[in-house]
């Protein structure tokens, strides 16, 4: 079953069991995915699922910090309990032994020695830890390796 199949079918239960935190949640990622589909006429694949999923926790993440500097404890924790809901969708995270293996890997496969080659490095290690590490992890992590 595809993400987009997956993401439907949790939208039919959540409507039976009148989970409205979560149907409003699964609503949202539903039209950010057909709003992608529309404008760019195309069928997304699970790759560009995850990644709608991906940037809609980065946003709430980003939100929640907002709302906490603002003294609003209360939009905060509503933002936190959608990240929960989207991070279902999620893929398993690495553990950092195997971070750092794919990070080597594709530094060595870039022939990257020096902070200039960090973008080609990026670009090797996005696609293979998509949804399943911090993006700002893995650009710490991979600054440090090329300063070394």
């Amino acid at each position: 079953m595809s993400l987009k199949d997956r993401i439907s079918e949790d939208v039919k239960q959540a409507m039976r069991a009148g989970d409205k935190p979560r149907l409003t949640t699964l609503r949202m990622i539903t039209a950010a995915i057909k709003q992608r589909e529309v404008d760019e006429r195309i069928e997304l694949d699970d790759a560009a699922v995850l990644a709608i999923v991906e940037k809609m926790i980065k946003q709430r993440r980003e939100s929640a910090e907002q709302y906490r500097a603002g003294q609003r404890p209360e939009l905060a924790e509503a933002e936190e309990a959608e990240i929960e809901f989207l991070k279902v969708y999620l893929p398993e995270p690495l553990d950092e032994a195997a971070l750092d293996a794919i990070i080597d890997e594709a530094v060595t496969e870039a022939g990257a020695s020096a902070m200039s080659a960090m973008g080609a490095v990026m670009a090797l290690v996005k696609p293979r830890v998509q949804g399943q590490a911090e993006m700002r992890d893995v650009s710490a992590r991979v600054r440090s390796k090329l300063t070394s």
